[in-house]
Order: C-alpha cells, then sequence, then structure tokens
C-alpha cells in the first residue's frame, strides 16, 4: 500500500467512524472544499450536495442521528478512491436495516467526493 492509499485508508476510516460513533464533530476536519456528494437517495440518481458546507451539513445530520447505527462491512484504499461497504440498523425489527456503500475520492486529506448506493 502506498503513501496516498494509507492516507486515503485513514480519511475514509475516521468519516466511517464519526457516523458508528455518532461523532459529527469529527467530520469538520475531514472535508475538502468543493466536495460533492450524491447521496442514496431520491430513487433514481439521490439528491446532489456541492460544496464543503452543504456536504458537511447533510453529514452531520445523518451522523448524530442516536436511531441510526452504521457497521463497517469492508473498508478499501487504493490512490484517492475509498470505499466503505456499510449496514445501516434503525431499529430492532429484521426489516429494518439495509446495506450500502459510499465511494469516495480524498485529495490531500480531505474528502472532495462521496457517492452513496443502496442495495435495493
Amino acid at each position: 500500500m502506498n503513501a496516498d492509499s494509507k492516507i486515503t485508508r485513514e480519511v475514509v476510516t475516521r468519516f466511517h467512524n464519526a457516523f458508528a460513533r455518532h461523532c459529527p464533530e469529527n467530520l469538520d476536519d475531514l472535508i475538502g472544499e468543493g466536495c460533492v456528494l450524491e447521496n442514496t437517495a431520491p430513487a433514481p440518481d439521490g439528491a446532489r450536495y456541492e460544496g464543503r458546507e452543504a456536504c458537511l451539513e447533510f453529514w452531520k445530520g445523518i451522523a448524530s442521528s442516536a436511531n441510526l447505527a452504521f457497521q463497517a462491512e469492508e473498508i478499501w484504499a487504493s490512490e484517492d478512491r475509498g470505499i466503505i461497504r456499510w449496514r445501516l440498523s434503525w431499529g430492532d425489527s429484521a426489516a429494518n436495516w439495509v446495506r450500502g456503500v459510499n465511494i469516495m475520492r480524498v485529495r490531500d486529506g480531505k474528502i472532495v467526493e462521496g457517492r452513496g448506493y443502496v442495495k435495493g
């Protein structure tokens, strides 16, 4: 694993941990200027957020929700690309969870692109 891949993996892991631990403030140092986010909903293409502040506001809203539980199934990185395969739960019922993936791009130690996909 080269130096860029190590940095990307570290950033993407810290990003996931902000959600898993419900610590939205931990996202502040991870999101870059000019960030672009494509959310999982609404279908078919998801909402698009542009700019650091818009992405931070959206992601912090999710990370601060105590009703949501993210579990990483896999975190992978190569060069400037990072992937998080995750499971999201919002209740005790077997029907209250979904699996998905975030595909991230990291530049200069900051997330500049995030695309979320959910198994339908």
